[in-house]
Parts: structure tokens; C-alpha cells; sequence
């Protein structure tokens, strides 16, 4: 299990008082564990919890492969960068992103200056048992879900560790774990 110290003063300064940036954004893969994390950590940190692709099935009233389907990706990625800027308007909250998020470089601005970003990291290996039957995931829908898989890490990785605060491994570990690591990190008591 490996994670990175946090890259800036904001979370130092976190780590003596005991306190956290209002908002946590959680960044990574498809299948990386954002939302499942995510609400177990906004449940022990006492923060609200959103899942931006979840609010965007939400508000449009239909899932995101329909919106691929009409739309395209572009029209998606459009939808997803306005839900983002409304969507960090909110304080106290943990904030699950869709894994493409970081392709726009305004909205890795408007992360990075929002809140303490976590990347969640997985192997492709743990991303593709963690994917292979899902169908709610447009750009996995391929013949190859493993070489399509490599080429979005390779792509997405470097990306995400430029704007991450924290590294953190989502390998095998237990939700609690992950929960308790986080928690350490972003400068809260450890779980009992």
C-alpha cells in the first residue's frame, strides 16, 4: 500500500490543526473505487457526498451511454465540466468525478483550487475485474476492455498525479481500510 505525502502547504498546515479543506475531490479511473470510497468517507468525516456522473444522470434523466449516444463524447465532456463548476460551489462535501474529468485543463484548474484532490490509483488488472461486466461505462464498451483500459491509464495517469494532493493505492484493501488511510492522510484521527 503506497501513497504519496501531500504536495502542498494547505494540507500540512491540515495535518497540525486536525482540519480539512472544506471539499475532497476524488479522482481516477473507471473502477478506481471513487464513489464506493467516497460515501464511506464522506459518512465518517460528517460531509455531504455527490458522484458528479451520478447528478448528471440525475438532472438529464437518462444514463451517460444515452448521453454518449445522442451527444457524443464531446457533448458529455461539456456537461460534465458544467456540472463541475456548480457542483464546487458546494462546501463540505465529498465529490466523486467521472474518471475523463482531468482531460479539460479547466476543470483540473477549478479542481486543484477547490479542495484537497485524492487520486484514487488501481492496476489495470484491478480496474478490469472491476469493470469487465459493466455497461454503464461508454468508453469500455470494447472488444478489447484490456488494452482499452491500458490506453486510458497511460493516458489519464500522469494527469492525474499532476493535480493529485494525495496518491493513494486502491489495490486490494478493504473499504474501511481505505476509509482509515485517507482519513490519516487528510489529517483526521485514525478509525477505532
Amino acid at each position: 500500500m503506497e501513497s504519496s505525502e501531500p504536495s502542498t502547504t494547505v494540507n500540512k498546515i491540515n495535518r497540525i490543526t486536525g482540519e480539512v479543506d472544506s471539499n475532497i475531490l476524488l479522482v481516477g479511473m473507471m473502477g478506481a473505487g471513487k464513489t464506493t470510497i467516497g460515501k464511506s468517507l464522506a459518512s465518517y468525516l460528517n460531509k455531504n457526498f455527490i458522484d458528479s456522473d451520478h447528478e448528471i444522470e440525475r438532472r438529464t434523466g437518462v444514463n451517460i451511454p444515452v448521453i454518449f449516444e445522442i451527444e457524443g463524447e464531446a457533448g458529455f465532456r461539456k456537461r460534465e465540466a458544467e456540472m463541475l463548476r456548480e457542483l464546487l460551489k458546494i462546501d463540505n462535501m465529498v465529490l466523486a468525478t467521472g474518471g475523463g474529468i482531468i482531460l479539460n485543463k479547466e476543470n483540473r484548474e477549478l479542481l486543484k483550487q477547490s479542495g484537497t484532490v485524492v487520486y484514487l490509483r488501481a492496476a489495470v488488472n484491478d480496474l478490469w475485474h472491476r469493470t469487465r461486466f459493466d455497461k454503464n461505462r461508454p468508453l469500455l464498451q470494447t472488444l478489447d476492455l484490456e488494452a482499452k483500459l491500458v490506453e486510458l491509464y497511460d493516458q489519464r495517469d500522469p494527469i492525474y498525479r499532476e493535480i493529485a494532493h494525495i496518491v493513494v493505492e486502491s489495490g486490494k484493501q478493504s473499504v474501511h481500510q481505505m476509509v482509515k488511510l485517507l482519513a490519516q492522510q487528510l489529517a483526521y484521527p485514525p478509525l477505532g
